[in-house]
Parts: structure tokens; sequence; C-alpha cells
């Protein structure tokens, strides 16, 4: 569904980030926890961890822990509060308008886009880490920013039609 709330998409670009060269599922796996660890996503929270606490968080098993994406999850909340309208940027790539594939199989569904590597480079550009396209163009599938399920996949008919959450 196209998201729009800005405290979910910081936590889903985050969880992308945390989900590079893993299963998708280790993530959700580990969702509530990041969300304890992580105060709930809470932009302001992230961008103030010090050292010592991304040192803390290299302790805990009910987390991914690697050193260079909690400091990159540090280091996208900083520039997040930077930008005028971090939801307006994000979905500027596609216009602002749900994009609505009609894929026949998943064989069709692209790894990424020309808009998911625009947005990888205009995020690095201003600062971001763990934002390449591949990251960017999940971000944009798990964000409803592209609508990929097959014409075949039971959600097809509902989400073919998108509405806001």
């Amino acid at each position: 569904m196209p998201l729009r709330d800005g405290q979910r998409l910081f936590e889903l670009l985050l969880l992308e980030g945390f989900q590079a060269g893993l299963s998708w599922i280790t993530i959700l796996k580990k969702r509530e926890h990041y969300r304890k660890v992580l105060f709930g996503f809470d932009v302001h929270k992230v961008a103030a961890m010090s050292d010592a606490d991304i040192e803390q968080l290299m302790l805990d098993p009910g987390i991914i822990r690697n050193r260079l994406k909690l400091h990159a999850a540090r280091r996208n909340a900083e520039v997040w509060l930077t930008l005028e309208d971090p939801v307006a940027l994000l979905w500027s790539f596609v216009d602002g308008v749900p994009r609505v594939n009609h894929f026949n199989g998943r064989g069709e569904v692209p790894a990424l886009t020309p808009e998911a590597e625009a947005m990888s480079k205009a995020l690095k550009k201003l600062g971001f880490k763990f934002v390449g396209p591949t990251i960017c163009y999940a971000f944009m599938q798990a964000s409803g920013m592209v609508m990929d399920h097959t014409t075949d996949c039971d959600r097809y008919a509902t989400l073919a039609t998108p509405r806001l959450q």
C-alpha cells in the first residue's frame, strides 16, 4: 500500500539497509527487536546515538550485528533530519504517484529500475548509506511507490488500485 508516513518510511529505509545481503525474512523476524533497540525508529533518537550506543548494540543477538549498518542507520537519521520534506523527496522519484506494474510472473519483476538508480544516486549524494539501487527498488516496492504484485497474485486486484496509508 502506498505509504506517506515519514516515520514508517524512515523505518523501512533503515530495515532495507539492514537487509542488504540477507534474506528479508531474517529482518522481518528481527523487526520488533529493531523497533525496541532503535527507539521505535524515532529519527531524532537514532540520530543522537553515540558510538558507545552502537558498540552496545553490537552485543545484541536480537539484531544483525553489523557495525557498518548500525553506523549507517545513525548517519541516515542525521541526513533525514536535514531534509525539508523527506517524504516528498522519496516520492519524487515516481512523480508522487504509485507506479502500478502489470507483470505476468515473478521472472518479469526487475531487481532495479532507472527510478531506483536515480533515487540511490540522489540519496548517496545527500550522504545516505546503504542505499544502492537494488535496496532503493526494494524500498520502493515495500512502501507502495511501486506495485509489483504479478497479475496471478491474489493481492494484485486489491493493490492495482492503490490507497494511501
